[in-house]
């Protein structure tokens, strides 16, 4: 069975890729967790069959690291954005785990499908939809600005080579959505040249202050903090976030102030 993970490499969202060609949607299921697949054997994105609303990957699960950043009694109610749906992990959790107003951009229609009949996505309703579009386009409309707390980015082709949407123009159009105190996580995969050259991007759209990194993970997903309103988060009050992430939403954070800090020097 396949284990290989290189994060959900989508072909959500990409404006550059034809509807006609996007690439074939398919399932696995390895004992107890299913995978998502887009067209080749990497793993997409991931649910434990027996607990569907719960975070699998640990990328994805650092993925909610803007939780250290918000006061647990504030997070209900909030918006969160996803673009690209993946497996649905993210927007589950924020639509049942966090009772957010949750909305994902996602540009197959067979990965909703997919989604909706084998990964326990719910119906939209509303406090959840899922909207079929390019985000490149739909990102820049006057009905998302300044309405998104938390915005994730995961956005890869099935080759999972680089990130579809990576300039610092659109970094800047995700910054526009984003509330005061809002924060957009992005899957970065690997530390290499490319990803230093999308943290130059974001860097430009966001300054150099707003930037927070996890180190890579085992299988190499980096993943980036990127706030609107630039907010310090070190040494016992890290800690402290951490614990509390832990403790309201039973994620698994016990390493996460070891592994979590700055992403550029504070320079701008």
């Amino acid at each position: 069975m396949i284990r290989k993970t290189r994060g959900a490499a989508k072909a959500a969202a990409a404006s550059s890729f034809p509807v006609n060609e996007l690439p074939e949607v398919s399932v696995s299921d390895d004992g107890d967790v299913r995978h998502l697949h887009l067209g080749t054997p990497w793993i997409q994105g991931s649910m434990r069959i027996r607990e569907p609303f719960e975070l699998e990957l640990e990328y994805v699960q650092r993925m909610m690291g803007w939780l250290m950043f918000m006061e647990p009694a504030s997070v209900a109610g909030r918006h969160a954005m996803q673009l690209g749906l993946g497996a649905g992990a993210i927007t589950k959790f924020c639509h049942k785990k966090l009772r957010m107003r949750t909305t994902a951009i996602e540009l197959n229609p067979q990965v909703l499908s997919v989604c909706r009949s084998w990964f326990k996505l719910p119906p939209d309703s509303d406090r959840l939809q899922v909207v079929l579009a390019d985000a490149a386009q739909e990102i820049r409309k006057s009905e998302w600005l300044g309405t998104v707390d938390a915005l994730a980015v995961d956005l890869y082709d099935h080759d999972a080579a680089a990130p579809v949407l990576d300039s610092a123009e659109f970094y800047a159009d995700c910054r526009a959505l984003l509330t005061e105190d809002g924060i957009m996580t992005v899957n970065l995969f690997g530390r290499t040249s490319s990803y230093e050259r999308s943290l130059e991007k974001m860097a430009q759209a966001f300054g150099n202050q707003a930037l927070w990194y996890f180190r890579p993970t085992r299988e190499g997903n980096t993943v980036v903090l990127a706030q609107r309103t630039p907010k310090a988060l070190q040494g016992e009050a890290l800690q402290a976030a951490c614990d509390q992430v832990n403790t309201y939403w039973d994620l698994p954070t016990q390493r996460w102030a070891k592994v979590f800090g700055p992403a550029m020097k504070s320079t701008p």
